[in-house]
């Protein structure tokens, strides 16, 4: 699976676009919130930095693969998650403002670690190493105009108009669930293919990944007593990685094709079980709901 016109243009700007609506959502006091009780945060990003690389060496090592595959592992467990977690995050009635402002450290700390790790990993299964070097103007770019800059806007528009923000949160969910359908579908169309053989290579292990990942973020944050809407977040962006920059580092910067295979089909996979948070969570909040008073 390779960029192209889909992943580098149309996702990013039907993303900006949800992130905005996302926005309406939320006010500086969820913010705040994460700052002044910072717990969950730092659960999080503990979640995210230290035993999502675990978990995927532990995959790469139990499941017979190809030693490139094995890298492959290494580099999409390094690439934690992006705006789609904190869109799935949104759907499955997650801490949102706990989701964004992990997205926003880890994609700037991955700057740093990421190289690190991926030529440790190298090393590990291949025997040799190689310089990597992320495109750090591009990620921050990313980031904040992905992201930080049209949540911002949203929530400059909920402060001054909270009655339209209001109203506007049904048809949010309703094209936030439409862009997840497009994305999924896209995704198949780009690489359908590849798909079968990609899938006979990597597909249990993957499948493995992101089970665990997902039960793993989940579990680790109720353990230590957090609120459910915050153990959602930090499941779903331990379980959603950021596919697209995986296969960037595997297909442009380091040339090896298939390095990215298992981010190509981990990238199909956490759309199903995203779309099982989703509804599993989701109709929960929404049983929870206590019925209006007649």
């Amino acid at each position: 699976m390779e960029a192209n016109v889909f992943t580098n243009v149309v996702l990013p700007l039907a993303l900006a676009v949800i992130m905005l609506g996302l926005g309406l959502t939320l006010t500086r006091y969820d913010f705040l919130r994460v700052v002044i009780l910072p717990k969950a945060f730092l659960i999080g990003l503990t979640c995210q930095m230290v035993l999502l690389p675990i978990a995927g060496f532990v995959i790469a090592k139990l499941f017979p693969m190809d030693p490139k595959l094995a890298v492959g592992v290494m580099i999409l467990a390094l690439c934690p998650a992006g705006a789609t977690a904190n869109l799935i995050t949104y759907l499955a009635r997650g801490d949102v403002a706990l989701g964004v402002t992990l997205t926003a450290f880890n994609s700037l700390i991955i700057i740093i670690t990421t190289p690190i790790l991926i030529n440790l990993s190298l090393a590990h299964f291949l025997g040799e190493t190689q310089e990597i070097r992320l495109p750090v103007l591009r990620t921050i770019i990313q980031v904040g105009a992905i992201i930080l800059i049209p949540v911002a806007i949203g929530m400059f528009i909920r402060a001054r108009k909270p009655q339209f923000a209001y109203k506007a949160e049904r048809p949010v969910r309703l094209l936030s669930t439409i862009f997840i359908a497009i994305a999924v579908l896209g995704a198949v169309m780009q690489d359908r293919e590849n798909l079968p053989s990609h899938f006979r290579q990597a597909g249990l292990s993957m499948v493995a990944l992101n089970v665990l990942t997902l039960w793993m973020g989940y579990n680790v944050a109720r353990l230590f007593r957090l609120p459910r809407r915050q153990a959602i977040a930090i499941s779903i962006e331990g379980g959603i990685q950021n596919g697209t920059l995986a296969i960037l580092i595997a297909s442009t910067i380091l040339k090896q094709p298939t390095m990215s295979i298992p981010a190509a089909v981990y990238s199909l996979i956490m759309f199903a079980t995203g779309a099982f948070m989703i509804y599993y969570f989701g109709r929960r909040a929404h049983e929870s709901t206590p019925e209006p008073a007649s």
